[in-house]
């Protein structure tokens, strides 16, 4: 550990899309497998950690976010993050965390992973850790199934909970408008209500895969860098029970559709909803036309790097 320790350490982290989501049977522990193809997009948690006694953390909002739900205590997955790089480095040592929330708090894009991804970089830096980015990856795994990938960014793989990743190589720039929701969704709520869906559509789906995987073809997309093909293959298990929840998603999911996305997608269990453009200026486009329509409509692109301190 090095002697000086830095006045502050400014870390910034992506949150993420979906473009593929299949999700396996309930498991026994209430639990789902699934297989998911994730791609970090430039919409950015910023996070500046400050030395302290103890472990306490401020949130404030960086755009449309509503915050008032996001928790400032044990609870909040950035301060779990710090005490358990601290306990697992055998330190005590504190940090003040203040973080300013782009990414839509309960929408699906992984807000809250990546709040505890920064907080991982922030204070290993902060604490003069110097800690791999291996050793970090697994204590990222330990908070949650998307704080690894927060952590990594880019395009990847992610199979069990979604926290086992294989990187995929995705050439070129998505552009995508996002959606987000002032109501957010709760993930379990959205996988327990896929589960109902199952049951009452048992005839019409068949069972859920044993072991689910990502279609070959998203991957094919990705590799290619090619907008259309990824529109043809963009999936998401939990779209149905989604929109079967929030009705109101399936009207502005149309609206995109129809005025010049390629595709869309509600974004992981919902419900902000990501929509995939030609290109850079098709985006710009469609997202004058749902800002006009007096939706709040947010022009991102991917892939872009993890957790980083800028």
């Amino acid at each position: 550990m090095s002697a000086q320790t830095p006045a502050s350490v400014r870390v910034r982290a992506p949150g993420k899309i979906n473009v593929f989501l299949e999700v396996g049977d309930v498991q026994d522990d209430g639990y789902h497998e699934l297989a998911t193809a994730f791609q970090a997009v430039s919409l950015y948690e910023e996070m500046v950690a400050t030395p302290a006694d103890e472990i306490t953390i401020d949130v404030s909002a960086r755009g449309p976010v509503d915050i008032e739900g996001v928790p400032t205590d044990d609870r909040n997955l950035a301060v779990r993050a710090a005490r358990l790089l601290a306990q697992t480095a055998g330190i005590d040592r504190g940090a003040h965390l203040a973080v300013r929330k782009a990414v839509p708090v309960a929408g699906g894009m992984g807000g809250g992973s990546a709040d505890a991804a920064a907080a991982l970089i922030a204070c290993d830096a902060l604490w003069g850790l110097g800690m791999p980015t291996s050793e970090l990856v697994r204590l990222a795994a330990r908070l949650g199934a998307d704080v690894p990938f927060a952590l990594l960014g880019g395009t990847a793989v992610g199979t069990g909970r979604g926290d086992q990743l294989s990187p995929a190589l995705a050439r070129g720039r998505f552009d995508w408008v996002l959606v987000p929701n002032e109501t957010g969704m709760s993930t379990p709520v959205v996988y327990g209500e896929l589960d109902a869906h199952r049951r009452r559509h048992a005839v019409d789906i068949g069972p859920a895969p044993r072991v689910p995987a990502v279609d070959r073809d998203v991957l094919h997309a990705l590799r290619q860098g090619d907008a259309g093909m990824l529109a043809a293959t963009l999936r998401n298990d939990l779209q149905a029970p989604a929109l079967h929840l929030r009705p109101d998603l399936a009207r502005v999911l149309e609206r995109g559709e129809s005025s010049g996305a390629l595709a869309g997608i509600v974004s992981g269990s919902g419900p902000t909803l990501a929509f995939l453009a030609a290109d850079e200026s098709s985006a710009i486009d469609l997202q004058v036309t749902l800002s006009a329509a007096g939706l709040v409509a947010l022009h991102v692109h991917g892939p872009v790097p993890g957790a980083r301190v800028v």
